[in-house]
C-alpha cells in the first residue's frame, strides 16, 4: 500500500522531510498512531504503521522509498523577495544559487525572512527623499553656519545608493538631481527641467502637455491661491511647499495653479489653455485605482472652483462631487480613526495626519452639500458623528471655530432641502403648504441659533455663506400658493433675505477685493438672487418695497457676475446677458401687467419645479427662451437663422453687433445698443472686463445666446402643471 498521491501537497503537512508522514492516511478510522522514524539518506522517510493487536508491518522499507517525494526545498532570501526560482542546495553542502552568483549577491536562507512589497519600499524612499529635503532647507536658511552633514533615515527597506547621499552641501547639488528626478516621475511630470536659482538651489520647471511654468512661476501660484482663493475653502495647509505638493500628487497641484489662474492679469489665456489638460488629467488620475486622500482634496477645490464651460451640460461639477464623496468613503475618510478596515495594510497615523483626514471629510461634506444647493440636486453628504472630531478621532482635536461655523450652517442647508424638497408622495417631491408653513416656523428658529453663533470677529466670507443658506431656505416661497394664508410674509422675507445676501455679496470688494475670486456655490445664489429680484420687482409685490433700492442692486448684481465670469461666453457671461434682457422686457424694474392673460397673484408661480431651490433659475430661463425665441425680440443678427428653438447648431458667421454691440446702426436691436432706456451702467451688457468685438456671446443665433439650459428642455413642448 503507497500513501495517497496528495499526501505531500496537503496544506497541513508541516513535517514533510523531517521524518512525519501526513496526509488522508494519518487520519483513516481505525488506523493506530504512526510512529515517527529517522530519515534516511536523501532525505527519504521510512514510513512504518502497525496494526492493533499484532506487531506486523504493513509496507517495508523499500516499497517506502519509491512511493516517497523529496522534501520542498526552500529559496534563498534573494530569490525568495523577488519571487524568482531558485536552485540553491542545501545538502550535503550548501552552495550558492546561479543568480546570486552572477549578482554577486548574499545568498543565504533565513527562517524569519519575510519579503518587503514595493509598495512599502517606495514609501520608505519618499520618506527619506523627504527628509533629505528637509534637512537641506533647514541648511540653506542658515548659510553663515558650518555645513552639517546631512544623513538619511535608518531605514531597513531603503536603496542604498539614496542613503549613501554625500554630506557637503556641494556634493550635494548632483545628488539633489536624481531626487528631484525620481520625485518628477513619481508625480508623472513629464519633460521637466532643472534650474538654479540665485542662492544655488536647484528647482524645476513644471510642465502639463504644452505648458511649462518655471520655478518662480509656481511660486507665485501657490501664493495667489493661499492668499486670495484659499479663504472660501481652507483645506490645504500653506506651509508645505510646491514641490512637496507636487510629490505627494500629479494632480493637485494642477488644481492649485488653475485656479490661481483665475483672473490672472500677467496671462488672462492661462486659465483657458490649461483647462484641457488638467480635465485629461483628472480623468486619467480617477482612473487609476485605488485612490489615496490627496485625490479627494483635489476634487474638493475643483468642484469649489469648476474649470470654465458654457453650457452647463457640459459641466461634470456635480458628478465629481459625487466621486468625491465615493472615493472618501472607500478609502474610510468617514471613519478616520478605523482607516485599517479600509485599507490592505495596516496604518498607523500621526495625530497631524489623522487631522488632517478629519479637515478633508468636513471639506468633502461641505463642498458637497453646497454643489448641490447650487445645482438643484439632492446632498450626497454623510452628516454623522464622524464629523466630530473628539468623538470620531478619540482625542481633544476640535475644528477651528469658523470651520465649526461653517459645517453648522451646511448641515441647515441640507435639512431645509430635505424638509421641503423630498416628499414622496408628490411627482416633484415637494410639500403642501401646510406643511412648508409649518416646518418654515422650525427652520427660521435654527437659522437664528446660527445666527447667535455669528460673533462680531466673524469673517466676511462665513457670514456670505451664512446668508446664502438664509436664501436657499426662503426661496421655497416660490412655491407657496397665493391662497396660503402666511404668502405675502414668506414674500417678504425672501425679500428681505435676498437683499441681505447681496449687500454681504458687494462687501466681499472692499473685504481685500475678494468677489472675483469667490466660489462657484457663491456665483449660483448670486445669480439665485439676481433672478428673485427681476421677478418680484416685476409683480405685485413691487409695490411693498423701494425701488430705487432694488433696482439699484439689480445693477450691482448683473455687474458683480460678469465680475466673477472667467472667460468670454462662459457660463456666467451668458447668465447675465439673460437677465439683463428680461430686464428690459420686464419694465426695467417697473412694475408691468404683461402676463399674457395671467393674473398678478399667479405672476409669480413656477412652471419648473424639481430643481428644488434652483427652479426659479431655470424657470426663469424657460421663460427667457419661450419670450425671445417664438416672439423673435433681442435676437442677434445673422445670416441664417435656426431651424426651431431648440437647434443647436451654431452659427459660424459673425453678424455686426458682435464687433460693435453698442452701434446704433445696427439692424437688429441688441441689448447693449439700447441701455439707455433700461437703467443699466454706462458701460452697457457687455460689463467690465469685455472687449468690444470679442464676446463670442453676440455673435450666436437666437437660441445659442444661452444655450446651457437647453439640454433639462429637450422633449418638452408643455409642463405637467396648470398655471
Amino acid at each position: 500500500m503507497t500513501a495517497p498521491p496528495f499526501a505531500v501537497l496537503d496544506p497541513l503537512a508541516h513535517g514533510v522531510g523531517n521524518g512525519y508522514t501526513t496526509g488522508a492516511a494519518a487520519f483513516a478510522p481505525g488506523n493506530p498512531p504512526i510512529s515517527p522514524t529517522t530519515p534516511s539518506h536523501g532525505g527519504v522517510t521510512s514510513v512504518k504503521r502497525t496494526l492493533s493487536g499484532s506487531g506486523d508491518s504493513v509496507e517495508d522499507e523499500d516499497e517506502a522509498k519509491k512511493s516517497s517525494k523529496p522534501g520542498v526545498k526552500r529559496a534563498c532570501n534573494e530569490c525568495r523577495q523577488q519571487k524568482l526560482r531558485c536552485d540553491v542546495v542545501q545538502i550535503p553542502t550548501y552552495q550558492p544559487c546561479h543568480r546570486c552568483k552572477r549578482l554577486k549577491l548574499d545568498c543565504k536562507i533565513d527562517s524569519t525572512f519575510k519579503r518587503v512589497g514595493k509598495r512599502s519600499r517606495n514609501m520608505e524612499m519618499e520618506k527619506e527623499i523627504h527628509e533629505l529635503r528637509r534637512q537641506l532647507a533647514t541648511q540653506r536658511s542658515s548659510p553663515t553656519a558650518p555645513s552639517p552633514s546631512i544623513k538619511a533615515p535608518p531605514s531597513e527597506t531603503a536603496s542604498p545608493r539614496i542613503s549613501n547621499i554625500p554630506s557637503q552641501l556641494d556634493q550635494y547639488i548632483n545628488s539633489e538631481l536624481a531626487v528631484n528626478s525620481l520625485l518628477e516621475m513619481r508625480s508623472g511630470l513629464d519633460n521637466a527641467s532643472q534650474m538654479r536659482s540665485p542662492n544655488g538651489q536647484v528647482r524645476s520647471s513644471r510642465r502639463l502637455e504644452g505648458i511649462t511654468l518655471s520655478a518662480d512661476q509656481v511660486d507665485s501660484f501657490f501664493e495667489r491661491f493661499f492668499t486670495l482663493f484659499h479663504p472660501f475653502m481652507p483645506l490645504l495647509d500653506p506651509t508645505i511647499t510646491p514641490d512637496d505638493y507636487f510629490a505627494k500628487s500629479p494632480l493637485l497641484p494642477w488644481v492649485i495653479i488653475a485656479v490661481a489662474a483665475r483672473h490672472y492679469p500677467p496671462d488672462p489665456n492661462l486659465l483657458p489653455s490649461l483647462s484641457a489638460p488638467i480635465s485629461h488629467r483628472l480623468w486619467a488620475t480617477l482612473a487609476d485605482v485605488p485612490q489615496n486622500y490627496i485625490v479627494v482634496k483635489a476634487l474638493c477645490i475643483l468642484c469649489t472652483w469648476p474649470l470654465p464651460v458654457s453650457s452647463t451640460s457640459a459641466d461634470p461639477t456635480f458628478m465629481l462631487s459625487g466621486l468625491m464623496m465615493q472615493v472618501a468613503m472607500q478609502i474610510g475618510l468617514h471613519r478616520p480613526s478605523h482607516t485599517q478596515d479600509f485599507a490592505r495594510a495596516k496604518e498607523d497615523l500621526q495625530e497631524e495626519q489623522l487631522r488632517d483626514r478629519v479637515r478633508t471629510w468636513v471639506a468633502c461634506n461641505m463642498v458637497s452639500q453646497r454643489v448641490a444647493t447650487g445645482y438643484g440636486q439632492p446632498p450626497s453628504t454623510v452628516y454623522d458623528w464622524a464629523l466630530v472630531p473628539s468623538i470620531s478621532s478619540g482625542s481633544n482635536y476640535q475644528l477651528p471655530e469658523e470651520v465649526e461655523i461653517r459645517l453648522s450652517i451646511e448641515r441647515f442647508c441640507n435639512k431645509v432641502t430635505k424638509s421641503f424638497y423630498t416628499n414622496k408622495m408628490d411627482p416633484v417631491g415637494l410639500v403642501n403648504d401646510e406643511q412648508r408653513a409649518i416646518m418654515s416656523n422650525f427652520l427660521a428658529h435654527d437659522f437664528e441659533e446660527i445666527e447667535s453663533q455669528l460673533k462680531p470677529g466673524t469673517s466676511v466670507i462665513t457670514l456670505l455663506y451664512f446668508r446664502a443658506a438664509g436664501l436657499h431656505f426662503r426661496l421655497s416661497a416660490f412655491f407657496d400658493s397665493p391662497e396660503s394664508q402666511d404668502y405675502y410674509l414668506h414674500l417678504s422675507s425672501l425679500w428681505q433675505a435676498t437683499t441681505s445676501f447681496l449687500e454681504c455679496v458687494l462687501g466681499l470688494d472692499t473685504a481685500g477685493g475678494l468677489l472675483p475670486h469667490a466660489s462657484n456655490y457663491i456665483l449660483q445664489m448670486i445669480i439665485a438672487a439676481g433672478f428673485t429680484l427681476l421677478k418680484l420687482l416685476n409683480s405685485f409685490f413691487a409695490d411693498s418695497v423701494k425701488l430705487t433700492h432694488g433696482r439699484d442692486l439689480f445693477m450691482k448684481t448683473i455687474k458683480a457676475i460678469r465680475t466673477i465670469s472667467v472667460a468670454t461666453n462662459d457660463l456666467p457671461s451668458r447668465l447675465a446677458e439673460v437677465l439683463a434682457q428680461l430686464w428690459k422686457s420686464g419694465g426695467s424694474g417697473l412694475r408691468s401687467a404683461h402676463g399674457q392673460g395671467r393674473s398678478l397673484e399667479n405672476s409669480l408661480q413656477l412652471k419648473v419645479r424639481c430643481r428644488m431651490s434652483m427652479s426659479l433659475v431655470y424657470d426663469s430661463v424657460w421663460r427667457w427662451r419661450e419670450e425671445f425665441q417664438t416672439n423673435e425680440r433681442g435676437n442677434l443678427e445673422s445670416k441664417s437663422a435656426p431651424s426651431s428653438v431648440m437647434d443647436d447648431e451654431p452659427n459660424d458667421v459673425a453678424p455686426a453687433a458682435v464687433k460693435n454691440p453698442t452701434n446704433p446702426d445696427s439692424n437688429v436691436e441688441s441689448s447693449a445698443s439700447s441701455t439707455a432706456d433700461t437703467g443699466l451702467p454706462s458701460e452697457g451688457l457687455l460689463g467690465d472686463g469685455f472687449t468690444t468685438g470679442s464676446s463670442a456671446l453676440f455673435g450666436e443665433t437666437s437660441n445659442e445666446v444661452f444655450d446651457p439650459l437647453s439640454w433639462m428642455l429637450d422633449g418638452y413642448t408643455d409642463f405637467p402643471y396648470d398655471m
